[in-house]
């Protein structure tokens, strides 16, 4: 079953979904609700309501942003995790990108800029903002992650896939979807995938959403694995997900429970040949 939902609350284009106080470049100056609209507040509610768990995914990147690269944009992005974190818990999950600068529009300079993705953002900071709030989000990314990413796009980790690892080895995508036996960190897996083939809905891709068998083949490599599945829907322009995207889901739902509706492990009773004392 669909446990949380994480929303997109701002991408590399730096357009805000919510009425932030740190850009003009935000829903408040657009056409929804008369400029009255906040997506991140509407969805977070909804969550509530339906008894789902809430996320939110943050980039790093601003390509919009005249002072990305600067102390500017850092006391920027600091003041959108201040009021995400705040106005819309309790959250979950809280997910920084990897994509860390490039070519962009910056204020229209039309550049290319480049930083230190291990030193600009001060995820430190950016961890303490986050966690005085939401003592139990998880973090995705940045230099101070609480759950690791597996390494790959393609939904699947590693068989077997351990929760422990050494962050010293993040640069090494193998060790990422396996983990480590001998970890001394405890950084369980996160395994993100699109149901298209891309991150953004494209209508030339409605014919290329991921069948029932790719979908179960994904769960069985990435749950069935010990590690948590991130599902990407593309929302179309209309702000809805696709009618073919949402059928196939309800398809998977459903063999999903077909397959899991007899407890094989009922009366099981678990062994192990090796213990480690902590």
């Amino acid at each position: 079953d669909l446990k949380a939902v994480i929303l997109t609350a701002k991408h590399h284009d730096g357009f805000c979904l919510w009425p932030t106080e740190t850009t003009e470049y935000n829903i408040s100056k657009s056409p929804y609700k008369n400029g009255n609209g906040d997506m991140v507040k509407e969805l977070s509610e909804a969550c509530r309501k339906y008894c789902l768990k809430f996320g939110l995914y943050l980039s790093p990147w601003d390509r919009n942003n005249p002072e990305y690269g600067r102390d500017g944009y850092r006391e920027t992005y600091h003041g959108q995790i201040n009021e995400l974190s705040g106005n819309y818990g309790p959250l979950f999950e809280f997910w920084f990108d990897g994509a860390n600068g490039g070519d962009g529009y910056y204020g229209g300079t039309n550049e290319v800029r480049k930083i230190d993705a291990n030193t600009y953002y001060d995820y430190v900071h950016a961890r303490d903002t986050i966690l005085k709030r939401n003592p139990d989000a998880m973090i995705f990314g940045g230099t101070v992650p609480t759950i690791r990413w597996v390494g790959n796009e393609g939904g699947w980790a590693g068989c077997t896939d351990w929760c422990p690892t050494c962050s010293d080895k993040f640069d090494n995508y193998s060790y990422m979807h396996y983990g480590s036996s001998e970890g001394t960190e405890w950084l369980p897996a996160e395994v993100d995938v699109s149901i298209r083939p891309g991150w953004f809905y494209h209508a030339r891709e409605d014919h290329q959403v991921k069948s029932l068998a790719r979908l179960m083949d994904i769960y069985y490599n990435s749950v069935g694995h010990h590690a948590n599945l991130l599902l990407n829907f593309p929302v179309g322009l209309n702000g809805k997900i696709h009618p073919q995207d949402s059928t196939m889901i309800m398809e998977w739902h459903n063999a999903l429970l077909e397959q899991f509706k007899d407890n094989l492990l009922k009366n099981a009773k678990a062994m192990a040949d090796n213990v480690r004392g902590g």
